[in-house]
């Protein structure tokens, strides 16, 4: 039986599967094998976690002119004015919160705008 001071305390030792995390019984057992530890082996291990965000995309514009400014994310939608594709939107909270968002959609060309209620 190996202990959990060899290797990843998150990880079955036998087949590799994450180990749920230790609760009110006294031992930890893989659900896809055989695999049982006390929890009293994870007494001595401390947990720490990182958060790492994605990177800006490129499919984000910043245009700055005019005094208007256009931020966001870049998506694949026509406008019905100038018929160019690419698209800025946002999203709004406009009516009670058990309904949808209003999406404001922004052609990144001339500027037209356009709203659409979910």
């Amino acid at each position: 039986m190996s202990r959990v001071g060899e290797g990843d305390p998150n990880f079955c030792p036998e087949c590799g599967n994450v180990l749920p995390l230790p609760g009110v019984s006294e031992s930890v057992c893989c659900p896809r094998c055989s695999f049982c530890i006390s929890v009293a082996e994870f007494s001595e291990h401390e947990v720490r976690s990182t958060v790492v965000f994605n990177p800006v995309e490129e499919s984000s514009v910043t245009i700055d002119d005019d005094d208007s400014e256009l931020k966001g994310p870049v998506i694949d939608r026509r406008c019905s004015r100038c018929n160019k594709e690419g698209m800025v939107y946002h999203t709004r909270q406009m009516r009670s919160a058990d309904e949808g968002q209003t999406v404001f959609f922004t052609c990144i060309h001339c500027r037209f705008q356009e709203k659409e209620d979910s």
